[in-house]
């Protein structure tokens, strides 16, 4: 039973917490070099998000609400003994830039492999600032820097 938003009042350690076991912080980076299925429009886009059980899903509005921006969608699984599930998601470059990458610089994550992926995508998002994605040079080493993440 869901007891609402107010009794969710998230701290900062919290968060880390919730972020070192659920969260993720990634981007996606085309690969010049592979035929492309489906062309998407962006050649990089960085993303963090977290992902819980349906029944979870005002933990996730509750981080909406913390850090202010993203979105809390539904994902269905049809996979045998697996829930459906809501995703928190931050997308915007904007929300990336002003809020989620100075919070978890200000509140470092403390397991060493979230901690070395939050730090490989603060440098995937500083180049992708600069415009690297746009030159083939600058998306290939994108994608290289990318394959380092856990």
């Amino acid at each position: 039973m869901n007891k609402g938003l107010t009794q969710y009042m998230l701290t900062a350690d919290y968060i880390v917490g919730l972020v070192d076991g659920e969260g993720s912080f990634t981007a996606y980076i085309r690969d010049e070099a592979k035929p492309v299925k489906r062309k998407r429009r962006a050649k990089a886009e960085p993303k963090f998000f977290l992902k819980l059980v349906e029944k979870d899903k005002v933990i996730l509005e509750a981080l909406q609400k913390f850090f202010g921006c993203g979105n809390v969608y539904f994902q269905k699984d049809t996979r045998r003994n697996h829930q459906n599930c809501y995703r928190f998601e931050v997308t915007s470059r904007k929300d990336l830039k002003e809020v989620i990458i100075p919070f978890f610089q200000q509140n470092p994550l403390r397991v060493p492999s979230k901690r070395r992926d939050f730090d490989i995508f603060c440098r995937l998002f500083a180049r992708i600032e600069n415009g690297d994605h746009f030159t083939k040079n600058g998306l290939r080493r994108l994608h290289l820097l990318k394959e380092q993440m856990h």
